[in-house]
């Protein structure tokens, strides 16, 4: 399975619901990284990403978006064959 990286903040509902989309996709590991308290992480997933909002979300390389782009991924049936690699 891929590796999954996701920048987060500690009050953040879609970040929640993010995690427990890949989870029940079969994701053990996240490695989260929590930009509210680490300015120089969030300013490295806005250069990486171009966006400001959490959660962002990267399997493997590839960066997927936010949860609303998770959602959609997983609904067309992308998620899982990305997840696997």
């Amino acid at each position: 399975m891929q590796a999954v990286k996701m920048y987060t903040t500690a009050v953040c509902p879609y970040c929640i619901r993010a995690k427990q989309i890949l989870k029940a996709r079969g994701v053990e590991q996240i490695d989260e990284v929590r930009v509210d308290m680490d300015p120089d992480a969030r300013m490295a997933m806005m250069e990486a990403t171009g966006r400001r909002t959490v959660p962002q979300i990267f399997i493997g390389s590839t960066h997927v978006g936010g949860c609303d782009d998770l959602m959609a991924l997983d609904s067309r049936g992308g998620l899982t064959p990305l997840l696997n690699g």
